[in-house]
C-alpha cells in the first residue's frame, strides 16, 4: 500500500507554494521523467582501498550492465537482495535541480560519479540493513550534474527491489508544489474520515446498535489514518517515515475488521458467524504482524505481502457471503455494501500496482474512503431527517394528547374541587365551602349589603339514631337537606356543617325574609312523615336560629356566633321552632 490518489489542484495550497517560493526560485524547465537510459546489475560492488565501490570506476565485463526500462525489479532476481542501477543525467535548465523519487525498495545509496550524495537507511558490513520506511525522496544535484553518471546501490529483502513509481528531474519548488497538490484532497478526506470516526464512536457509546456504530467508527478511523499516513504531505508534517508506515499498516489491516463488525449484525446466524470469523482472523493478523514488527522480530515491510494475500482470499469470501443474502438487506444496507465494494476494488487495483501486476500509476484509494464516508453520512442525514419528521408528528400528537389530558385533568380537578366542597351524604355544600363563601359574603356585606345567617339542627337526632339505626338517620338527613334547599332562594347557599346541623347563607336578605322562609320550612317538616324502606319513622322537627347584618351585628363575621345563640334559645324554648337573635337575650 504505497499508491496515492491524484487529486485536483487546490488554489489555496498553490498560493501558499508561490508565497514560500518567490519568482527568483521558480522553475525554468518542466519536470523530466527519467524513463530511458537505465542500466542494472545484480549483486553488490566490491570496495577499493579508499572504500569507493569498484563498479563506479572499473570497467565492467561485457554484459555485466544490462539495459532496463525502469530501475525496478530487474528480471531473473533468483533471491538476489542487492542490485545496482545507473543512468547518465541529461541536461536541463533547472535553477535548483533535484531528483524526485516516489519510493525506494528498500535501502539505497546514491552516487554522482564516485561521490556519495544521498543515503536512505543504514548499511552494515554485509551491505544489508533494516527497513526504515517508504518515504518519497528529493535528492539535491549540483549545477554541473548534466552528463554525469548517477548510480544507485540498492538492498531489499522485500518482494520488490529498486526505485518505484516515479523518477523525475525537477526544480525544488516544483517538487513541493506537486506534493501539496497531490496531498491536498487526501488531507481533507482523512480529516473527514477521522471526524466521522469520532462521531460514530460517540454514538457507539450512547446509542443502540453499538456494534454497527463501532464498525463504522473503526472503518472510518482505519481509512482516515491510512489515507493520512500514505499521503506524501505527511512527510512534511513529520519526517518519521517508518512511523507513518506503521500507521498506514494499522489502518490498512484494520479495514476488514471494521467492515466485518458493521456487516455481522445484518445477517442470519450462519452467515453472521462466517463474517465474524473473517474479521477476527484479520484482527489477529493485525495484532500479530504489528506486534512482531515492533518487537524487531520481522521487518514491517514483510507484513504487507502476507496481508495482501490474505485480503485476496477474504474479500471474495466476504462478498460471496453477502451476495447470498443481498436480497434480504434493506436498500441502505445494499448501498453501504456497494460503497465498500468500490473501496475494495480500488484497494485491489492498488495492490496489483504495488506488486507489479499492473503498470505503475496513482490509484485513488482515498476516493474510495470518501465515497464510503459520504454514503454513511448521506444515510445518517436521511435517518436524521426522517427522525425529525417523526419527531414533529410525535410532537403534534403529544400536543393533542397533552391538550386532551389537560382538559380531562381540568374536568377532574373541577370534579375533585366540587367533591371537596360537597357533603358526600346529602349532596349539600360542606363546612369548607361554608367557611369560604361566608368570608366572601361577609366582605361584601361590609361594603353595604345585607347578610343573614340561619342555623338549623334536627331535634333529638341522637335518640332517633339509637332508636331507628344510622341508616335510617342518614335517610332523614338526606331528606331534610332536600327540604331545606327547596324552601330557600336560589341565591341562598345551604351547607351541612356536620352531624345533624345545617346552615343557610342568605346574601342581601334581612331577618324578616329569613324568618318567613324558615316558617314555611317548619310547617312542611311538621306535616312530613319519614319512611326508610318498609319502616315508618314518623315526623322529625327542626330548631332554627336567625341573625342578620347590620341589624344584629356590627361585624358580619359575628353572625355565626349570634345565629348559634339564637338556635340554642330555640332548643331551650321547646324545639320545633325558630328564634331570631335579640341583643337582650
Amino acid at each position: 500500500m504505497r499508491c496515492l490518489v491524484h487529486p485536483s489542484w487546490l488554489f489555496a495550497l498553490l498560493t501558499l507554494v508561490s508565497l514560500l517560493f518567490p519568482a527568483s526560485l521558480q522553475a525554468s524547465s518542466s519536470p523530466l521523467d527519467l524513463t530511458e537510459g537505465w542500466e542494472y546489475r545484480w549483486g553488490d560492488s566490491p570496495r577499493l582501498a579508499d572504500d569507493t565501490p569498484a563498479w563506479l570506476v572499473e570497467e565492467a565485463p561485457h554484459g555485466a550492465w544490462q539495459a532496463i526500462g525502469f530501475p525496478s525489479n530487474p528480471p531473473a532476481r533468483n533471491g538476489n537482495r542487492h542490485a545496482w542501477f545507473r543512468i547518465t543525467l541529461p541536461a536541463g535548465e533547472w535553477r535548483d535541480p533535484v531528483l524526485y523519487i516516489y519510493s525506494i525498495d528498500l535501502l539505497a545509496q546514491v552516487f554522482l560519479d564516485t561521490e556519495l550524495i544521498y543515503q536512505h537507511g543504514s548499511f552494515d558490513a554485509d551491505g544489508e540493513g533494516r527497513f526504515i520506511g517508504w518515504p518519497w525522496h528529493m535528492i539535491s544535484l549540483p549545477e554541473d550534474y548534466a552528463g554525469r553518471q548517477l548510480a544507485f546501490r540498492v538492498y531489499s529483502n522485500y518482494t520488490d527491489i529498486g526505485l518505484w513509481g516515479e523518477v523525475r528531474l525537477m526544480d525544488r519548488p516544483d517538487v513541493l508544489g506537486m506534493i501539496l497538490n497531490r496531498s491536498a484532497a487526501d488531507l481533507v478526506i482523512a480529516a473527514f474520515c477521522l471526524l466521522l470516526a469520532l462521531l460514530a464512536g460517540i454514538f457507539a457509546l450512547i446509542q443502540q446498535h453499538r456494534q454497527s456504530f463501532a464498525g463504522i467508527g473503526l472503518f472510518s478511523l482505519a481509512s482516515g489514518i491510512m489515507v493520512l499516513a500514505e499521503t506524501q504531505a505527511s512527510q512534511l508534517l513529520l519526517a518519521k517515515p517508518l512511523l507513518w508506515n506503521y500507521l498506514a499498516a494499522a489502518g490498512y489491516y484494520a479495514l476488514p475488521v471494521g467492515i466485518g463488525l458493521l456487516l455481522e449484525p445484518w445477517f442470519k446466524a450462519r452467515h453472521s458467524l462466517w463474517i465474524r470469523r473473517l474479521w477476527q482472523l484479520h484482527l489477529g493478523y493485525l495484532i500479530l504482524a504489528l506486534g512482531l514488527a515492533l518487537a524487531g522480530v520481522i521487518n514491517l515491510s514483510t507484513t504487507f505481502p502476507v496481508f495482501d494475500a490474505l485480503l485476496v482470499v477474504s474479500l471474495p469470501t466476504l462478498f460471496l457471503l453477502v451476495s447470498l443474502q443481498l436480497r434480504q438487506l434493506s436498500g441502505e444496507q445494499q448501498l453501504v455494501i456497494a460503497a465498500y465494494g468500490v473501496f475494495a476494488l480500488l484497494l485491489l487495483f492498488d495492490m496489483a500496482v504495488a506488486h507489479g501486476f499492473l503498470p505503475w500509476r496513482l490509484i485513488p484509494v482515498s476516493l474510495g474512503a470518501l465515497i464510503f464516508s459520504l454514503v454513511i453520512v448521506a444515510i445518517s442525514l436521511r435517518h436524521y431527517a426522517r427522525t425529525q419528521r417523526e419527531l414533529v408528528k410525535l410532537n403534534q400528537h403529544l400536543e393533542i394528547q397533552v391538550a386532551e389530558r389537560t382538559h380531562a385533568l381540568q374536568d377532574m380537578v373541577e370534579k375533585l374541587r366540587a367533591f371537596s366542597y360537597q357533603d358526600p351524604l346529602t349532596g349539600l355544600k360542606n363546612r369548607r365551602h361554608f367557611d369560604e363563601i361566608f368570608a366572601h359574603e361577609a366582605a361584601l356585606a361590609r361594603r353595604g349589603a345585607a347578610l343573614t345567617l340561619v342555623m338549623l339542627d334536627i331535634d333529638h337526632f341522637k335518640h332517633f339514631n339509637d332508636l331507628h339505626g344510622h341508616e335510617a338517620g342518614d335517610a332523614v338527613l338526606v331528606a331534610t337537606g332536600q327540604l331545606i334547599g327547596e324552601h330557600f332562594r336560589g341565591a341562598d347557599v345551604v351547607c351541612r356543617l356536620g352531624g345533624e346541623e345545617f346552615v343557610v347563607v342568605m346574601p342581601g336578605a334581612n331577618a324578616e325574609q329569613a324568618c318567613e322562609a324558615v316558617e314555611r320550612l317548619l310547617r312542611t317538616m311538621r306535616q312530613r312523615r319519614f319512611q326508610h324502606g318498609e319502616a315508618f319513622l314518623g315526623r322529625v322537627s327542626l330548631s332554627c336560629g336567625v341573625a342578620s347584618y347590620p341589624e344584629h351585628a356590627d361585624d358580619p363575621l359575628d353572625l355565626i356566633r349570634l345565629a348559634d345563640l339564637a338556635l340554642y334559645r330555640a332548643k331551650r324554648c321547646g324545639r320545633d321552632r325558630s328564634e331570631t337573635y335579640e341583643s337582650s337575650a
